[in-house]
């Protein structure tokens, strides 16, 4: 989802999380995540270096570093963050005035067929993908807006619309 809106609208900051996970095959350290060790990233935590981070799927760390967003808000950008649930809390937070989109699946059977047909998980990380999302899904009213994400240019032109692009 991303990729297609970043690549529609270059203009506007995107941001490249932190993460302590490996890398998967064709991701690139540095545009896809950088990725880091546990160590790094806890020393990012204590020296307040991350606008939000979590701990996702009960396993690895993701985060957002702080100064690229602080930078990118202060020249005036549109600032897109593609982060779950946890994050987009701390992010309210600390910036209250960030707007929160829920990009919500049409429905739980489409959300596990999406999962699976990706093939990049085992049947584990699956599941635990699957608990995080039921979580999510019974928040969804904190979000400000809520995309119903069914086709992928009919998602896309909704954030376009929301983000003023």
């Amino acid at each position: 989802m991303c990729a297609v809106l970043r690549e529609r609208h270059p203009e506007a900051f995107y941001s490249v999380s932190a993460t302590t996970r490996a890398a998967r095959t064709g991701e690139i350290d540095g545009v896809s995540y950088h990725f880091v060790s546990s160590e790094r990233f806890q020393s990012m935590i204590e020296h307040g270096e991350l606008l939000e981070w979590a701990v996702v799927h009960g396993h690895n760390y993701y985060g957002t570093p702080k100064h690229p967003v602080d930078d990118a808000l202060r020249a005036g950008q549109v600032v897109v963050l593609e982060i779950d649930l946890q994050g987009a809390r701390q992010v309210k937070q600390n910036l209250p005035e960030a707007q929160l989109v829920f990009l919500s699946p049409p429905s739980w059977e489409e959300l596990v067929a999406r999962l699976s047909g990706r093939g990049t998980e085992d049947e584990a990380a699956q599941q635990r993908r699957l608990e995080t999302a039921k979580r999510e899904l019974a928040s969804v009213d904190e979000a400000d807006h809520v995309i119903v994400n069914r086709e992928i240019e009919e998602t896309v032109a909704a954030l376009v619309g929301l983000l003023g692009l």
